[in-house]
């Protein structure tokens, strides 16, 4: 009996070292990302989170347009430029799984109104590394206009958690705001922005 138990005590610490392995190997190698985000878009897909819309009323404040940007192309630009439109504004990072996994349903809402001279998409950078958030881009052929913060940030766009979505009104009203991951490319989520052109 003591024999089987050592076997067995073995075969387990075999087994995690095993696991350790293929964890520490994934860290190394940077597969941990992409592997991650793609679990966290399964479950996304399952519908278990949805993207928030509109916030009540009393929670729905008068945003501060005055936040200095700048083009992953090295572009000045400001989110006053953008007054007047319904802003997708979103914050995001490459080394982040969660930010990942939500992209593709971004990029879809993007696709639709893309030529919609009312709507803009503002996504917010975060890397220190601008060449590798570019080239991120480039090889997923996510085409929204992303940008870095150059300056002062208005305290109604603060947030410690990425990603962070922020959704604004023609009016200039915060009226959604979702942290952590979402699909956007939902029924009710595309309701909800469309509501806000059609105001």
């Amino acid at each position: 009996m003591k024999e089987s138990k050592g076997i067995n005590w073995k075969k387990e610490a075999l087994n995690w070292a095993g696991i350790i392995g293929i964890i520490a190997l994934l860290y190394v190698t940077g597969w941990h990302k992409p592997i991650s985000a793609t679990l966290q878009r399964a479950i996304l897909w399952t519908g278990i989170i949805q993207a928030d819309t509109e916030l009540p009323e009393s929670e729905q404040t008068k945003v501060d347009y005055n936040m200095p940007l700048v083009t992953l192309d090295g572009k000045k630009a400001n989110l006053n430029q953008f007054r007047g439109k319904v802003i997708f504004l979103n914050y995001w990072a490459t080394w982040c799984p969660p930010c990942i996994a939500e992209m593709p349903s971004i990029q879809e809402l993007y696709e639709t109104y893309k030529q919609n001279p009312d709507v803009a998409f503002v996504m917010i950078n975060l890397d220190e590394n601008v060449e590798k958030a570019k080239s991120f881009l480039e090889n997923k052929k996510y085409t929204f206009g992303s940008y870095r913060r150059n300056g002062r940030t208005p305290p109604v766009f603060r947030s410690s958690i990425i990603p962070t979505t922020f959704v604004i009104s023609k009016e200039g009203k915060l009226v959604a705001k979702k942290r952590g991951m979402a699909n956007y490319n939902t029924v009710k989520f595309r309701s909800f922005f469309k509501s806000l052109l059609n105001n």
